[in-house]
C-alpha cells in the first residue's frame, strides 16, 4: 500500500529553499510513499470566520488535498521568527470548523530551511504547536538547515550527506507513525 504524502512549502518566493527541501523530499521519499507538493498557498485568501460556509475554490481546494493525503510534510521558513502569515492563514482555514477540520489525528511532519545559522527552528517549533492545536499528531523528527544558499548544490541537492540522512529519517518516521495509524483503523 502507498502512503500518500501532501508536501505544503510555507514560503511564496519562487526559488524557495523549503521547497527546494521538499521536492529532495519528493526524490528521495522511501519505499511506498509518494509525497505530492501542493502549490496553492498564494492563493488562499485571508481567513474570514463569515465566508466559513463558502470559503472559495482555493480553500476548499486545500481542505480536499489535506483530506486526501495519508499524512502532511510542512516545509517552513522562519519570519520574524515564527512562521509565515500565508501558511499560518491556510492553517487557520483548513482547521476549520473548530474540532471537525482536515487534520484531526492526521500525521504531520515539520522541516525547515533559512538563510541564518538556525534554520527555522522557532518557525518549527511554532508551527508543531499550531498544527498539534489543530488536532494534528505531529511526528517526533525533525531537519533544521541552516545556512540554506549554502547547503545546496548547482542542482538542488544537498551538499551534506547528514542532512540527507535527516531528511531521511524524517521521512521514514513519517511513513512508520502514518503506517502504525493505518493499522489501528483497519
Amino acid at each position: 500500500m502507498t502512503t500518500r504524502v501532501l508536501a505544503i512549502s510555507g514560503s511564496l518566493r519562487q526559488a524557495s529553499h523549503n521547497t527546494q527541501l521538499l521536492r529532495l523530499a519528493q526524490e528521495h521519499a522511501p519505499d511506498g510513499v509518494e509525497i505530492v507538493i501542493w502549490d496553492g498557498l498564494a492563493d488562499v485568501p485571508a481567513y474570514n470566520e463569515d465566508l466559513e460556509v463558502d470559503p472559495g475554490e482555493a480553500v476548499e481546494g486545500l481542505r480536499a488535498a489535506i483530506a486526501g493525503a495519508d499524512a502532511l510534510l510542512f516545509a517552513t521558513p522562519e519570519y520574524n521568527h515564527s512562521i509565515p502569515g500565508a501558511l499560518k492563514n491556510a492553517i487557520d482555514w483548513a482547521s476549520r470548523p473548530a474540532g471537525s477540520g482536515v487534520f484531526l489525528n492526521k500525521p504531520v511532519a515539520v522541516v525547515g530551511a533559512s538563510s541564518g545559522a538556525f534554520g527555522a527552528v522557532w518557525a518549527q517549533a511554532e508551527l508543531r504547536k499550531v498544527l498539534g492545536a489543530t488536532g494534528a499528531r505531529v511526528v517526533d523528527a525533525d531537519l533544521a538547515l541552516g545556512h540554506a544558499p549554502e547547503r545546496f548544490d548547482a542542482d538542488g541537492g544537498l551538499c551534506d550527506e547528514n542532512l540527507r540522512m535527516e531528511l531521511q529519517e524524517v521521512l521514514d518516521t513519517l511513513q512508520l507513525v502514518t503506517r502504525a495509524r493505518e493499522a489501528i483503523a483497519a
